[in-house]
């Protein structure tokens, strides 16, 4: 009985509701509890599939794939903590620092996959593809449905600030975001310059200092110190070529 109770607690949840209207009828059928199953296994993958899709997070390395022994600094045990996703309950921004080619964008999407992978839904969006988009609204109404937009993700990645430098409004923006999301969602950033050199992405705007109050008050910063770990990558290509190339070749067979 109590099983049966549970089935329909389920045919429930997927809203069958003509299925429940003849529940009486057709519980003990047992093809009912496969259609159940069915149901429950299709929505999962479709809901992961919306998410994806609206996480935009492309194609990135997975974290089995970094080469930990490659940075001189990198703080291993905290990027491993928050792919356990506790900084989402938390509303923990996470700031990855550090020169280019250095793996930030790869460890902040395994994240932000991560916590797609659990049910969250996020956002990846270079910092100059989001300011050009909300600069871009013709409208105040067009502007803060804009603003929801980039607000709403439980978690928000923001990635490349510090590529370019950008005017007083762009700043403004900026700083409307990370208000909005300010303890209540984490912001996860990817970033080349240390906050000290927040003025030169931001040149002139009052608000850069509150900005980094927001940004840095519930937040974690890893630093990454390293070369280019995508130099090294195209140096062992090369020399993979080289050495390819060296070898003797066999000589062809005469007919």
């Amino acid at each position: 009985m109590k099983e049966d109770s549970l089935l329909l607690t389920r045919a429930k949840a997927l809203k069958l509701y003509g299925l429940i209207a003849h529940w009486d009828e057709l519980a003990n059928q047992e093809w009912v509890r496969s259609l159940i199953a069915w149901e429950e296994e299709e929505r999962v993958q479709r809901s992961l599939k919306r998410r994806l899709d609206a996480a935009k997070l492309g194609e990135f390395k997975l974290l089995h794939e970094f080469d930990w022994s490659w940075p001189r600094k990198c703080d291993r045990e905290a990027i491993e903590e928050h792919m356990g996703l506790d900084f989402i309950s938390k509303a923990t921004n996470i700031i990855f620092c550090g020169p280019n080619g250095v793996g930030k964008s790869m460890l902040a999407s395994n994240i932000a996959y991560q916590a797609v992978l659990q049910g969250y839904s996020a956002l990846l969006i270079t910092a100059s593809q989001m300011l050009n988009d909300l600069t871009a609204q013709n409208s105040d109404t067009t502007l803060q449905k804009r603003i929801k937009y980039y607000v709403k993700p439980q978690v928000l990645y923001i990635d490349e600030v510090g590529y370019l430098s950008y005017s007083n409004r762009h700043a403004d923006l900026m700083f409307t975001i990370i208000s909005n999301r300010y303890r209540l969602k984490p912001t996860i950033i990817t970033t080349n310059k240390p906050f000290n050199e927040w003025n030169e992405i931001f040149p002139n705007a009052s608000c850069v200092i509150s900005l980094i109050d927001r940004l840095t008050h519930n937040c974690e910063t890893i630093l990454i110190d390293a070369d280019s770990y995508r130099v090294k990558e195209a140096k062992e290509q090369a020399a993979k070529r080289k050495q390819a190339r060296s070898k003797p070749k066999k000589p062809s067979k005469e007919k």
